[in-house]
């Protein structure tokens, strides 16, 4: 376990590579002992330091979910991060790319809930008990620790992810709201277009099965900390396709058929 002191800097770091849009290098690499504790605590005291500016926490998100990706990140499980009030962008307008570095775009259902989760043992039934309505989502996904070593051109472990907020970036919600019995949301699908081309397309079964399964292992894995989801909070269940790089001036268009769309523009 690394210390609280190399935890706080490690923190303070990526607070400012986020800001200077200057990535660091592999904590991992630095640190060989770290584990995905050290990550969690280092996410945590990041997330510290922006509440601390005046942010608001507004809900979570869930990565690593379709075993494809577990397996290439050597994980078992997926991860989590906290999304931010100044995360969340409006569908159908522009996005400054000068508030990331990399980002990449993700297609997921997010989940608002109508009342607290607390585990452990929280069921996904809980989960569809609990949820107020599901919302067509795109994750803007970045690395303020540097995807592949400048060095070795090694790829970052999942501890580095996970250190990074989950490499959380950016949310945008759009499109039809439902409540989680109108639709079987393991069969809703989307279709991802960037520049008017469709880069990627998938279906919510992808996520674990069924895309509450993320939601309610969320619960139940925040337990031991004490904590829980909140009545109106917004949790991400996870993304059904690959990550899609991004440039300025790229458009995206997500259509998730009867739920609608989401559409934005990087300037």
């Amino acid at each position: 376990m690394l210390s609280t002191a190399t935890i706080a800097q490690l923190a303070a770091e990526l607070h400012e590579s986020e800001k200077s849009r200057v990535q660091v290098e592999h904590f991992s690499k630095r640190f060989p002992e770290m584990t995905i504790e050290d990550g969690y605590a280092i996410s945590r005291e990041w997330v510290k330091h922006k509440i601390a500016e005046g942010r608001v926490v507004k809900g979570h998100k869930i990565g690593l979910t379709s075993r494809a990706m577990q397996q290439a990140s050597q994980i078992t499980e997926p991860d989590y991060g906290t999304l931010l009030d100044d995360m969340f962008f409006e569908q159908g307008g522009d996005i400054p790319f000068t508030r990331f570095i990399a980002p990449r775009i993700e297609v997921e259902l997010a989940f608002v809930l109508g009342k607290k989760l607390q585990g452990p043992n929280v069921t996904i039934f809980d989960v569809l008990a609990a949820t107020d309505y599901v919302v067509p989502a795109i994750e803007i996904i970045d690395a303020r620790i540097e995807q592949f070593d400048r060095h070795t051109k090694a790829m970052r472990k999942v501890f580095d992810t996970i250190a990074d907020n989950a490499a959380n970036a950016g949310i945008v919600l759009g499109g039809r709201p439902v409540k989680p019995d109108a639709v079987d949301l393991r069969w809703v699908s989307a279709l991802l277009y960037k520049n008017g081309v469709i880069e990627e397309s998938g279906v919510a079964a992808a996520v674990l099965n069924h895309p509450a399964t993320g939601v309610a292992w969320l619960a139940n894995k925040l337990a031991p900390w004490d904590e829980c989801l909140e009545a109106g909070e917004i949790v991400l269940g996870g993304s059904f396709t690959r990550p899609t790089t991004a440039v300025p001036g790229d458009t995206f268009h997500a259509d998730y058929g009867p739920l609608g769309s989401i559409a934005f523009r990087f300037v």
